[in-house]
């Protein structure tokens, strides 16, 4: 998995972007900044936006050359991020760090997801919001990305059942067209949640 995303990230161009995604971008604009946790963040689109928007941003992903490019992002924009190479079956949180938590497009096998959801949440602050944009198991149709294991895929019903102790805003699959770099173009299934510590 790490060689796949490492040869991905070796590109030059941004394989995602360099925009935030669109969901974020308009979700966290309607949050107080604070510290905020961008997990599996890629080439730091989103984290380097929320940066830009006066957050202190924590960000993580498996791959080292996403993080070069993050913060090559982070540079080109002015701001700093804090940028770790890190596994998300590793991966501890501090109880109560962060204001906000973004999984954007970051899929995992389900047991993995299980000990990363229940980390996450640890880590949010009381009302402290997670945000999460992620294709459905309807996404195998189309051909906008995504990975092709229906297990790393996720429906309402999972991320209702992730977040079960939360207070869930917004939980719905809806559908969408995606414009963001050479790996996400087109029509899409996704699932997208907004929830309440």
């Amino acid at each position: 998995m790490r060689e796949m995303w490492e040869q991905r990230y070796g590109a030059e161009e941004y394989a995602y972007g360099r925009e935030p995604n669109e969901f974020f971008k308009s979700e966290i604009g309607k949050i107080k900044p604070g510290r905020l946790l961008v997990a599996g963040a890629g080439e730091g689109r989103d984290a380097v936006y929320a940066a830009t928007q006066g957050w202190q941003v924590d960000a993580f992903d498996l791959s080292e050359k996403g993080r070069e490019k993050a913060l090559r992002l982070a540079a080109d924009h002015g701001v700093q991020i804090n940028f770790s190479v890190t596994d998300a079956a590793r991966y501890v949180a501090v109880p109560g760090s962060y204001d906000a938590v973004a999984l954007i497009y970051f899929h995992l096998p389900p047991v993995v997801r299980t000990h990363l959801y229940t980390e996450v949440i640890r880590g949010l602050k009381p009302g402290g919001v997670l945000v999460v944009e992620a294709f459905t198991p309807s996404q195998l149709s189309n051909n906008s990305g995504g990975p092709k294991d229906i297990s790393m895929l996720v429906t309402a019903e999972v991320l209702r059942g992730l977040c079960a102790d939360m207070r869930i805003v917004l939980c719905e699959e809806t559908q969408t067209t995606l414009n963001e770099g050479p790996y996400h173009q087109g029509h899409a299934d996704i699932v997208r949640l907004i929830a309440v510590k």
